[in-house]
């Protein structure tokens, strides 16, 4: 593929904000998603483009506009999704889990991300690559995130199915499932001691950047990943 054209969903902020970044000078025009306010602009690298689009993933039609827009402005097929849109909600026990808040992980977690995924899966150009969010907190047991991780969890039932639906175009589905992240989302409703106890989790004494899962996803979209199928890949310090 000579043109490389990447859609980054949920690439204003943390991960994909510093994937939009890792990718565009990896050579990509990159396009990429938010959801309210529109954020800064990015500066691109020379000869490559990066453009923002408005995108509610709850709207299948919304998505199906964002990769036909991308075609009209790009010049072509995504050959790169990387599948990044999520939310979290404060942490609870089971038996205090809010309902509504369960409902909004589903609906932005799950059913969102099945329209992103599913319409990579029409969409991405052969040989290309689709990558999906996870965290490894999937299998990293930790009181009152269960509701999340298990949203988490289906995501990842996406990924491993698509990979082999896909395999024949020769598409490439894996997914990144990070360990604690400094990011806005991971910083939402925790204090100091709550920080540290998240970074103690690592035997490195520290929570990731956005940046070195950026790494992890460039890997993915490269060629030198082109004997790595759907797996799960995990940059979490050694958490587990």
């Amino acid at each position: 593929m000579s043109k490389k054209i990447a859609i980054v969903f949920g690439g204003s902020r943390g991960i994909g904000a510093a994937s939009v970044r890792k990718l565009n000078q990896d050579g990509f025009d990159v396009a990429y998603t938010y959801v309210s306010s529109a954020p800064e602009a990015v500066a691109p690298q020379p000869g490559t483009k990066i453009e923002a689009y408005k995108v509610d993933i709850g709207n299948p039609g919304e998505i199906a506009k964002v990769f036909a827009d991308v075609a009209d402005h790009f010049g072509g097929a995504p050959t790169c999704v990387f599948a990044n849109a999520g939310i979290n909600v404060p942490p609870a026990p089971m038996a205090q889990f809010d309902p509504e808040n369960f409902r909004k992980l589903v609906e932005v977690n799950i059913v969102g991300m099945f329209n992103i995924l599913a319409e990579a899966a029409r969409q991405v150009a052969d040989n290309g690559t689709i990558i999906a969010t996870t965290t490894t907190l999937v299998r990293h047991a930790v009181p009152g995130v269960g509701p999340y991780s298990a949203t988490k969890a289906a995501v990842e039932c996406l990924v491993r199915s698509m990979a082999k639906e896909l395999a024949g175009r020769g598409v490439r589905v894996n997914a990144v499932a990070p360990g604690p992240v400094d990011t806005d989302l991971f910083r939402a409703g925790k204090d100091e001691a709550a920080l540290q106890r998240s970074a103690s989790m690592s035997p490195l004494n520290r929570v990731g950047q956005p940046e070195e899962i950026a790494e992890v996803v460039s890997f993915l979209a490269s060629d030198k990943a082109s004997w790595v199928l759907g797996q799960i890949i995990q940059p979490n310090g050694g958490l587990i």
